[in-house]
C-alpha cells in the first residue's frame, strides 16, 4: 500500500458495526516449551490424515478437548503464553480469550477481518522448524517458524504461511509427503479491551459513517471491500 492507502476494518460491536484502523504492529518472541509428547504427534497425523484431508495452503481445526487430556504440558504451553503477554501490557487477557488448536499445510496469503475483526490472534506455533516463515507482506516481516514461536497480529493484516526463503505462497512447495504440518495454538483476544487496543496502537471509529451502513463485518481499502491476493499477500479491491 501506499501511504495515501486508507484501510478501515468495520466489525461487529454488541449489535452494531464499528470501525477502526488495521494495526502494523505484529508483536512476536520465542518462548521455552517442551514438544507435544510422541503419542500425541502421531494422534494429530491420524486426524489430519484421516478427517481433515489438509490440501496445500489450508488451516483447519482440530479437536482441542482430546488434545488436552494427552497433553501433559499443555497448562505449561498456555503459562509460558500468558507470562510473555503480560510483559506487552495484556494482564489477563488470555484466560478470558477463545482458545483453538490450528493445523496448516502452508497458508495462502489471506485476512480474517470477515469473520473476527473484533480480534487480534494470539498464536503459539507447537511444532518443529520445517524450513516456514509466517510472512506479512504488507510490512515486509517474515518470522520463522519454530517450536515455540508465539506472535499477536491484527486479524485483518495479511498473512500467510511459505516456505522459507520464496517470494510468496506456491501450493507445489507443499505437495504431499512432504513433512510440512504446522500446529499452532491461537486465542482470540478481544481488539476492543484497553490493553489489546494499546499494544496494536489501534483507533476507533475511524470511518463511522460507513459502519452504520453495513451489515456485516469486512476490510475496506480505500472506501472498498478488499481481498488479499492468495499468491503475494497484496491487497485487491473486490471481496
Amino acid at each position: 500500500m501506499s501511504e495515501r492507502d486508507l484501510l478501515v476494518s468495520h466489525f461487529w460491536s454488541g449489535d452494531a458495526i464499528r470501525s477502526r484502523s488495521v494495526s502494523e504492529v505484529v508483536l512476536a518472541n520465542t518462548l521455552d516449551v517442551l514438544a507435544p509428547p510422541a503419542r500425541l504427534l502421531a494422534d494429530w497425523e491420524r486426524e489430519i490424515s484421516s478427517n481433515l484431508a489438509l490440501e496445500p495452503g489450508d488451516v483447519e481445526a482440530l479437536p482441542l478437548a482430546r488434545a488436552r487430556a494427552r497433553w501433559p504440558d499443555y497448562r505449561l504451553c498456555v503459562q509460558a503464553v500468558s507470562d510473555w503477554t503480560r510483559t506487552l501490557g495484556l494482564p489477563e487477557v488470555l484466560a478470558s480469550s477463545d482458545v483453538a488448536l490450528m493445523a496448516c499445510r502452508g497458508a495462502r496469503y489471506h485476512h480474517d477481518g470477515a469473520q473476527y475483526g473484533g480480534a487480534a490472534f494470539c498464536n503459539l506455533f507447537v511444532s518443529e522448524d520445517m524450513g516456514l516463515d509466517l510472512h506479512f507482506p504488507s510490512e515486509g516481516r517474515r518470522i520463522p517458524l519454530v517450536r515455540g514461536t508465539a506472535v499477536i497480529f491484527d486479524t485483518g493484516q495479511p498473512h500467510g504461511v511459505i516456505r522459507r526463503g520464496s517470494g510468496g505462497f506456491d501450493a507445489a512447495d507443499f505437495v504431499s509427503g512432504q513433512d510440512c504440518t504446522q500446529l499452532f495454538l491461537t486465542w482470540e483476544l478481544p481488539i476492543e479491551d484497553v490493553h489489546v487496543a494499546r499494544a496494536l496502537q489501534i483507533t476507533f471509529d475511524v470511518d463511522p459513517s460507513t459502519s452504520s451502513q453495513l451489515e456485516e463485518e469486512q476490510v475496506r481499502l480505500n472506501g472498498v471491500p478488499a481481498a488479499v491476493c492468495p499468491s503475494t499477500g497484496r491487497w485487491r479491491s473486490g471481496s
